[in-house]
């Protein structure tokens, strides 16, 4: 097949999912093109399957906001005109299926029917799609899309919950690569960061609010209380200066450490024992997957789609939204014992092996052939 996939080409979790799956594709055997205003974070390698298209946006003094929903529907008009693509893949409900739309309804006056599948990812309908300003849009775009996917079933109810929608939406969750995200060897690095054994727990995010990523301060301020341990913060964002002025008004910033965007982060999930994550909302916990591929349990928030992958007692703790204290004891628990602490690592990984992307890349494939069949009777 040829594949066009749109995405946002940032450390986002919808971004990431959609450049592995693309390279995934590749690696199949499909011919992929990723159109988008940069190349994709993850898109850090060549392949004689894989291709940018760059999406090129008027500076024009007329436009007080840049068009790239215009520019964006342009240049998927000229890529699958003269690549002759037989199903587009667009990644975030906001501006990319309207766009995807557009496209579509230029290409049928060339004689060309595009198939066009969108995925939601979760921000794109629990916060902006419910945006008044937004929602007709989105509600209109997921109903024209020729097949619709969702991460999660928590987030595929969201939708049906929130807007009027008559597509079927089928579930396909995230995936991990367990070729890349698996235990590595960085013993050195481990002693580096903890040289007289303390326990390592680690967070990664981009720093929003909706991640909560003042809690994850505040919950290991009570963790090291009780165990020798220390704090890895990947990523950045608005709330980062936050977060380090906390830590140092509690007393532990000598114990936390803020590493920044970081590319190889399965490396330093491989020195870790504990991931947090506390966030308000999580359409599914990409974050978590990975660190679970790489034997670390999750103590997360009970939101959205963190009970379909996070199991309670078994791979890590679910606990409600906001709840310090019920994380910190939770992940003390976990911690405070290391037979305990090895059986939650291969509970981790045993359950992101259920998510390998050799179980869920076929089915991406199947959907495609299965929306590319029912495209032909509107020839």
């Amino acid at each position: 097949m040829k594949i066009g996939i749109v995405c946002y080409p940032t450390f986002g979790g919808s971004g990431v999912v959609a450049t592995e799956l693309g390279k995934a594709l590749a690696d199949h055997g499909h011919q992929v093109h990723f159109v988008t205003y940069n190349q994709p974070a993850r898109l850090d390698f060549f392949s004689e399957n894989l291709y940018y298209h760059e999406v090129a946006v008027s500076k024009y003094p007329l436009f007080e906001y840049p068009p790239y929903e215009l520019a964006l529907a342009s240049r998927l008009v000229d890529v699958v005109r003269f690549e002759k693509l037989d199903i587009l893949h667009v990644h975030y409900a906001i501006p990319h299926a309207s766009a995807a739309f557009m496209a579509k309804q230029i290409l049928l006056t060339y004689g060309i029917y595009i198939p066009v599948v969108t995925t939601l990812h979760g921000t794109d309908i629990t916060l902006v799609g419910k945006d008044r300003t937004y929602s007709p849009v989105v509600t209109f775009s997921i109903n024209k899309s020729d097949g619709v996917t969702a991460v999660s079933e928590h987030l595929k109810q969201d939708t049906y919950e929130f807007f009027d929608i008559e597509n079927e939406i089928r579930v396909i969750p995230n995936f991990v690569d367990l070729s890349r995200f698996s235990l590595k060897a960085k013993d050195h690095f481990k002693k580096a960061i903890a040289p007289s054994g303390e326990k390592i727990l680690i967070h990664t995010s981009n720093f929003r609010k909706v991640k909560h990523t003042l809690d994850v301060i505040r919950i290991f301020a009570e963790v090291v209380k009780e165990i020798p341990s220390k704090l890895l913060m990947v990523g950045d964002g608005e709330q980062r200066s936050e977060c380090e002025q906390l830590a140092r008004d509690l007393d532990i910033s000598d114990n936390v450490r803020f590493l920044g965007k970081q590319d190889a982060i399965e490396e330093i999930l491989s020195v870790s024992d504990l991931f947090l994550m506390p966030s308000q909302s999580e359409s599914f916990g990409l974050a978590a997957l990975e660190a679970m591929a790489c034997k670390v349990p999750v103590v997360s928030s009970n939101a959205g789609g963190l009970p379909e992958l996070n199991v309670n007692g078994v791979t890590g703790y679910l606990k409600d939204i906001g709840d310090i204290e019920g994380m910190a004891e939770s992940a003390i628990h976990i911690l405070e014992d290391e037979e305990r602490l090895a059986t939650f690592k291969e509970n981790a990984l045993k359950r992101a092996k259920e998510f390998d992307l050799s179980i869920i890349l076929p089915k991406y494939e199947n959907y495609y052939l299965e929306v590319i069949e029912k495209s032909k009777a509107v020839l």
